[in-house]
């Protein structure tokens, strides 16, 4: 992909194409505020440029029929989400629908050379079954605060050996196409926004909790990234005075006391003082916990990991009573793989956020599940990437 909408209008009309899949002239003219001649003009721009193409004869709204019009159906965007301990890698096209998806497990305090080695071999998986000849653009997703303008992680407490390297000059060199680097959770945010939850929603927060947490934050449609890129990064509030050691050096950080690392060392710890029995077979069994484990033994009743949820998800929801008082968003999105958790985590969080939070910012607050699981981080990796190659050069 080479050409770039030459002013606001295409761009406009690109993302109309692109979220509201094949339309005719006509209904683009509802949408945009254009006269006639005008978008014609910019319509038979794009079709020069080859974003667009035609589509058949639109049905009949009276008179004579309109041209439908789409995104060129062979644009392919990747989209990469990169976690702690696994990468999700899928091929798209210029809808953002996903044609191709790979999971792989995968340790991020590997380095980025080594992980990106993994990524590009997704990729060339993907390449090879006939899905995508090459990339018109990539997004990508990294479990840490980044610059965002330059693509760089700057020093992320859970990647070692990340700060500073230069993502998206070296992955834009090795896939051979533009290349846009974000927080993963800002991606999340993106994906729910653009296919999922979210969808009608312009002001909102996506909370992940993963190996780490984060929170995405959308304000009047857009991610709202803060001055330097790290705007959400609510896993290092300080949830306990004077709490756990956290990786970021600092004490009693959310991300410390629950989070899916928390969560299973708290359940090992159960499982070693016997204090769960359900907990003590899985470690003999597998000689290690995770956050999995904990959700199936609490799903069998098992009253401990109950209760290792209700406190975590009362912790985390007494951050978040913080922020709806601050932002009053319109929604909360509760998403990564911490969500397996599901209703017991979701109805602590509830509880403590209705509990704190002014009633006028609570009374008509949803606070759910995100609907696309591990799909939200590459669908919004590459809507980043759209988003980019969609506005003008």
């Amino acid at each position: 992909m080479t050409a770039r909408p030459a002013n606001a209008h295409q761009a406009r009309l690109l993302k109309l194409l692109r979220d509201g899949g094949p339309n005719s002239r006509a209904q683009l003219g509802d949408q945009v505020d254009l006269s006639r001649s005008k978008l014609a003009v910019e319509v038979d721009r794009l079709l020069e440029t080859g974003l667009v193409v035609a589509d058949g004869l639109a049905a009949s709204r009276g008179g004579r029929r309109s041209h439908n019009v789409r995104l060129n159906p062979h644009l392919r965007f990747l989209g990469v989400d990169i976690g702690a301990t696994s990468v999700d890698v899928a091929v798209t096209n210029a809808e953002l629908e996903i044609l191709g998806h790979i999971n792989q497990p995968m340790d991020v305090r590997e380095g980025p050379v080594a992980v990106f080695e993994q990524v590009l071999s997704m990729a060339a998986k993907l390449r090879a079954s006939g899905l995508a000849e090459g990339f018109d653009g990539a997004g990508i997703g990294v479990p840490g605060p980044v610059r965002f303008p330059e693509g760089v992680p700057v020093a992320p407490p859970i990647m070692p050996g990340w700060d500073g390297f230069p993502v998206r000059e070296a992955l834009s060199q090795d896939l051979g196409c533009p290349v846009m680097v974000d927080n993963d959770v800002n991606l999340m945010a993106l994906g729910e926004q653009h296919a999922g939850v979210a969808r009608t929603v312009a002001d909102f927060l996506c909370v992940k909790i993963g190996t780490g947490i984060g929170c995405g934050i959308v304000v009047g449609g857009q991610v709202y990234r803060g001055t330097t890129g790290s705007a959400g990064d609510i896993g290092h509030i300080q949830a306990v005075p004077d709490g756990r050691p956290c990786a970021c050096g600092n004490r009693g950080c959310l991300e410390a006391h629950f989070s899916g690392a928390a969560l299973a060392r708290d359940a090992v710890e159960a499982a070693q003082q016997g204090r769960s029995a359900e907990l003590a077979a899985r470690l003999e069994t597998h000689g290690a916990l995770t956050a999995a484990d904990v959700a199936a033994a609490a799903a069998a009743g098992d009253a401990t990991c109950l209760d290792l949820i209700r406190e975590g998800g009362s912790r985390t929801g007494q951050v978040i009573a913080g922020l709806v008082s601050f932002f009053n968003p319109g929604l909360v999105v509760i998403g990564g793989g911490v969500t397996g958790l599901g209703h017991t985590l979701l109805a602590a969080i509830r509880t403590q956020v209705y509990r704190q939070s002014l009633p006028l910012a609570t009374g008509n607050l949803p606070i759910v599940l995100g609907e696309l699981g591990p799909t939200a981080g590459v669908i919004g990796a590459a809507r980043l990437i759209s988003d980019h190659l969609f506005s003008p050069a």
